[in-house]
Parts: C-alpha cells; sequence; structure tokens
C-alpha cells in the first residue's frame, strides 16, 4: 500500500472516530497538511482549509491549556506560512502577540501550566504547542522576536529537563513537588521535545544565530534515543527500560525527527538504517483501516515511575495518530513509497 494513502486512511479513521480538534487532533490536521504538499494534491490541501476555516471562526469548542489552539494552532500557522491559508493571519498574530505577553510563565521565561497559578509547573508536551506555531509565525510575518521565542522555549525546556546521565528528557519540573524533576524518561515527552527541536532544525534560517545550538541539542537527543531503539524498530513507554511496553506515538515523532535530520544532512547517512527500523515497527501498529495501536492515553505526570510504565496503552487513542501521519511523509520524503519499500532490506 502506499504510505501516503496510509497517512490519509489514518485521518479518515480519526475523524470517523471523534471530532478532530484538540492539540493531538491539530497534530493530525499538520500531518494531512503535510500530505498533501508530499503528495502536491490540491484537493487535500483544499480539504485541510475546510478543516482548518471553522477554528478560524471560532465554531470549535474546545478544551484548552493554550488559547493558540481554538485557531488551529500549528497547522494553522503552518498554513499561513505556507501560503495556503491567508486568511489566518489575524488570528495567528493575535495569538502570538496574546501568548507572548499574556500567557504564563516561569522566572525562567519558559510557558507553565495554566491550571497551576504560582507553582510555574513545566512540561515538555510545550514544545508541541507553542514552538512550531510561533517558529511558524514568525516565518510568515518576518518577525525575529517570534522565532526567538520558538527557540528559547524548546532550548530552555531541553536544558531543564535533560538527564545529562543518559541525555534523554524528563517530562516535568514543579508537578512531583517544588523544585523537583519527574523520574521518568516518558518515550512521547521525548518525542515532544525532539519534535520541537525538529522545527527548528527544519525551518531555522540558515543563517540563523541559534541554528547551531539547537542543532547540537537536536544530534544529542536523537543519539541518546538511538541508543535505545528496540529490535523491532520501536522506542518503549520509559524510553530506556527494555520491559516497558512498546508505543507507538513515541516512535512516530522520533522517526519523523530521523527522516527530517537525514533529508536535511544533519545526521550521519548511517541513521537511515534506524530510521527504516522505525518504519517497520510503526507500520505493525496501523491496521488496513487506519487503526493505530500501541498508543499511551493522555500522561501529564501520572506520578512516580512505576505509574508511567503502568499507564494504559490503547488502540486509536487519539495522540497516536498525527505522529504516524508525520512519519509517513518524510518515509516518502527518502523515496520509500510504499509499504514493501520500508520492509526491504538495505539503506
Amino acid at each position: 500500500m502506499k504510505l501516503l494513502d496510509i497517512a490519509i486512511n489514518l485521518y479518515n479513521h480519526y475523524e470517523s472516530l471523534t471530532e478532530v480538534k484538540n492539540y493531538y487532533g491539530q497534530l493530525a490536521i499538520y500531518g494531512l497538511c503535510r500530505t498533501a504538499e508530499v503528495l502536491g494534491d490540491a484537493y487535500l490541501l483544499e480539504r485541510c482549509r475546510r478543516i482548518l476555516r471553522p477554528f478560524l471562526r471560532g465554531e470549535v469548542a474546545q478544551s484548552i491549556n493554550f488559547q493558540l489552539y481554538r485557531i488551529g494552532g500549528v497547522p494553522s500557522a503552518y498554513m499561513l506560512m505556507r501560503g495556503h491559508l491567508p486568511e489566518a493571519r489575524e488570528a495567528v498574530v493575535y495569538e502570538v502577540e496574546k501568548l507572548i505577553h499574556e500567557a504564563p510563565r516561569a522566572g525562567n521565561g519558559i510557558f507553565c501550566h495554566p491550571r497551576y497559578p504560582g507553582e510555574e509547573r513545566i512540561w515538555i508536551d510545550v514544545c508541541l504547542a507553542v514552538t512550531p506555531f510561533l517558529l511558524f509565525a514568525g516565518l510568515a510575518e518576518k518577525r525575529d522576536d517570534y522565532i526567538d521565542e520558538a527557540v528559547a522555549q524548546t532550548v530552555k525546556m531541553y536544558d531543564l529537563l535533560l538527564d545529562r546521565e543518559c541525555g534523554l528528557l524528563h517530562q516535568c519540573y514543579n508537578f512531583a513537588g517544588p523544585g523537583l524533576l519527574s523520574e521518568d524518561h516518558w518515550g512521547r515527552g521525548n518525542g515532544w521535545g525532539l519534535l520541537g527541536l525538529t522545527e527548528l532544525v527544519q525551518y531555522l534560517p540558515p543563517d540563523s544565530p541559534h541554528r547551531a545550538g539547537v542543532e547540537k541539542r537536536f544530534a544529542a537527543l536523537v543519539a541518546a534515543l538511538l541508543r535505545h531503539q528496540s529490535p523491532s524498530g520501536m522506542w518503549c513507554q520509559e524510553v530506556p527500560d527494555p520491559t516497558s511496553y512498546e508505543e507507538s506515538s513515541a516512535t512516530g515523532l522520533i522517526a519523523y525527527g530521523l527522516g527530517v535530520g537525514l533529508r536535511l544532512g544533519v545526521l550521519p547517512a548511517m541513521v537511515r538504517q534506524n530510521f527504516r527500523r522505525a518504519m517497520r515497527g510503526l507500520a505493525g501498529c496501523i491496521g488496513e483501516d487506519g487503526s493505530i495501536q500501541k498508543v499511551c492515553i493522555g500522561c501529564l505526570y501520572p506520578g512516580d515511575l512505576a505509574a508511567y510504565k503502568a499507564r494504559e496503552k490503547r488502540t486509536d487513542d487519539p495522540h497516536g495518530f498525527g505522529p504516524a501521519m508525520l512519519a509517513l511523509t518524510e518515509a516518502v520524503r527518502q523515496g520509500w513509497y510504499e509499504t514493501a519499500d520500508i520492509l526491504e532490506e538495505g539503506p
């Protein structure tokens, strides 16, 4: 089967189950936008516009931590940057300004959880929500201050949440108690951190003063993650613990980063084998009907390490669709068009 048909099937299946709207839904919409671009499919691109316009009109009700979700968040900013959704400009700029000037921050400048005022709770998931949105808006509007903020959020979170012994990321800070990091090296959490770095590596201008620092962190996190890739090609719920279950959303996010890094020459060519193995493992989690297996449910600091490992995995949890779709678009950009291509042996 064609890999981009699988990506579309994933979105269609998700849409058949529930309304696609929350942050994980917007990641799937972003995946659909990228699928349309790789295909060069004008009809699919128009479908993406039709999906996003109700957000821009304020017609999609949802529970949100950041106001930018209400206008479609990352995919709206991406489509604006790419010139596919110019009507998003006013809403995107408004939400950027509101985010920068009004969203709660910790003392180090990182956006923190709005539901815990005064506690400065920081969580890596913000790399998904904030970094690409600010980056795409900054590129669309030629605003260096937006781009600088995008970089600062991910770099500061990476530096704060980094376990310097193993090179992996903890999910959060100040959730376990004042001044404490969570015990985990959660799979999807590391995927969120890598996603923020991946988009910076992919879209920062070549002469950006931030590029060297971003690429260094990106390569270091990839290296740390590759040490724990399982024989199946996947990554585990608790990344360094092979007794925890293999998890598909983490694998999709990490695979997407590998594909982008290879395509841009930021990662060495030998990583292509790791990417192929990751795609094989991920493909084994995707049903012919577009279902996605082995997905950790929502996981905002469940407790100690045992709680992370015990967190339930489900088929068709909505966190799983977007990561798989993004990974599939990068596989095609490596020249793997069919499922058979990723099952082949070779570079």
